[in-house]
């Protein structure tokens, strides 16, 4: 019979929103009023791996969230990743980010308040807090990063209102699955 390594279960706080169809698997830590939308993966489950999700967090359908066997997948408090992104480990996304639609994240470290657009790729590298990685564009490089512009105020807008809006359906849900 195979053996399984022990990695651990999932740890949820207080005040969460998680989809019944929703996978939370392994060693994975949720923080504070965190919503994660209906077909989101979140995996922690190879020998030691960990996910740790912040407060306030926005999880949309679809993200698929992995940490490869002795590595870390971290997403700051206040972050949000759209519909399809993937943010696979070792990564960490620093507080208040945005990951937008079908964007991917590999082997890379996000600033506070980074922005990385619909379909973009970013692997291997560490991106300054502020910065914008353009839709469609692929970030493999430092000198790529070192050209990336910083967010405009409309796209700082644009971060905080799709987080509010989406862990204000914590409490939408939460009173209907009560009912």
């Amino acid at each position: 019979m195979l053996k399984l390594p022990d990695v651990g279960e999932p740890r949820v706080e207080e005040q969460c929103y998680i989809a019944e169809n929703a996978a939370v698997i392994g060693n994975v830590r949720i923080g504070r009023r965190v919503f994660v939308a209906p077909g989101a993966v979140i995996r922690a489950d190879e020998e030691g791996s960990a996910v740790v999700i912040g407060d306030e967090c926005n999880v949309q359908d679809g993200v698929i969230i992995h940490a490869l066997a002795g590595s870390q997948v971290k997403i700051g408090r206040g972050s949000s990743l759209a519909h399809g992104s993937i943010v696979h480990g070792p990564c960490e996304v620093g507080e208040e980010c945005f990951i937008g639609f079908r964007a991917t994240v590999f082997k890379a470290k996000l600033g506070d308040g980074c922005v990385v657009m619909h379909g973009a790729l970013v692997v291997g590298v560490e991106i300054p807090a502020g910065r914008l990685v353009p839709g469609g564009e692929m970030v493999d490089s430092q000198e790529m990063v070192e050209r990336l512009e910083p967010v405009p105020e409309e796209l700082v807008a644009f971060r905080r209102t799709v987080k509010s809006t989406n862990v204000g359906l914590i409490s939408r849900y939460s009173m209907a699955e009560r009912r």
